[in-house]
């Protein structure tokens, strides 16, 4: 079934149930895992939703969860923790209490599957990457989206794609003089332009007395969200997912 983009977008369904949860529990995993969990467990920015982990169903009382929050996933991205026993059998009680409320929805989903970003035609998001969307004119699949779905899955890949961080822009000022100089976009607003020069240098001008041309990437992203249409997104994703 294909999930209309609207619905991935928003990343969960309102919870209105709740159920029992300890308090020193909530408090512990607000202030350790929240940050990429979400409040609720059921997944952030980073980390995946736990109401749904294999993990977290084979736990008790913490003898799974324990190890993970003490060792940490480094490759994952995810720190060690030196948290006291209790407390992580406190946050593990947390956890399943949200998996609770979590089961109790009707509809039982809160999030996006991977499976929900597989629904579309690959050769058809081929086309569009290498025709309409112009995204070839900036990307390659054997170049820098080489393994990205490798690197990226389900959610955070289609982030990725609609709304790209931390994109450097280039940027080339010409001074009254003539001469020009070429470096990374630091700061603009109505009145002022900087940048940092090739050595490192910050550089910074009155945007009325120099000429500047700013190379955005992540301009061209911004500026196809209201042109996608929900076909598009999915077929982009079904090609970008065989980049691996």
């Amino acid at each position: 079934m294909k999930i209309p983009i609207c619905f991935l977008l928003s990343g969960a369904l309102v919870l209105a149930a709740q159920a029992p949860r300890t308090s020193n529990g909530e408090s512990l995993f607000v202030q350790n895992c929240a940050f990429c969990h979400g409040r609720d467990a059921g997944g952030g920015e980073e980390g995946p939703d736990l109401t749904r982990s294999k993990l977290v169903a084979e736990d008790v009382a913490g003898n799974k969860i324990g190890p993970v929050v003490l060792n940490g996933r480094q490759e994952k991205g995810m720190p060690r923790f030196q948290l006291a026993e209790q407390d992580i059998k406190d946050i593990a009680s947390y956890i399943h209490a949200e998996k609770k409320i979590a089961e109790a929805q009707k509809g039982g989903r809160r999030g996006v599957e991977v499976a929900d970003l597989q629904t579309g035609n690959a050769e058809a998001g081929k086309t569009y990457f290498n025709g309409a969307g112009k995204c070839s004119s900036c990307h390659s699949p054997t170049g820098d989206l080489a393994g990205v779905a490798s690197r990226y899955e389900g959610f955070k890949l289609e982030q990725r794609l609609l709304y790209p961080r931390g994109v450097v822009s280039n940027i080339t000022v010409t001074l009254p003089n003539g001469e020009k100089l070429v470096g990374k976009l630091a700061y603009q607003d109505e009145f002022n332009i900087g940048m940092r020069d090739a050595n490192g240098w910050y550089r910074s001008w009155p945007a009325s007395a120099v000429k500047f041309k700013i190379d955005a990437p992540a301009a061209a992203h911004a500026e196809l969200l209201d042109k996608y249409s929900d076909d598009d997104i999915h077929n982009l994703m079904a090609y970008l997912q065989t980049l691996r």
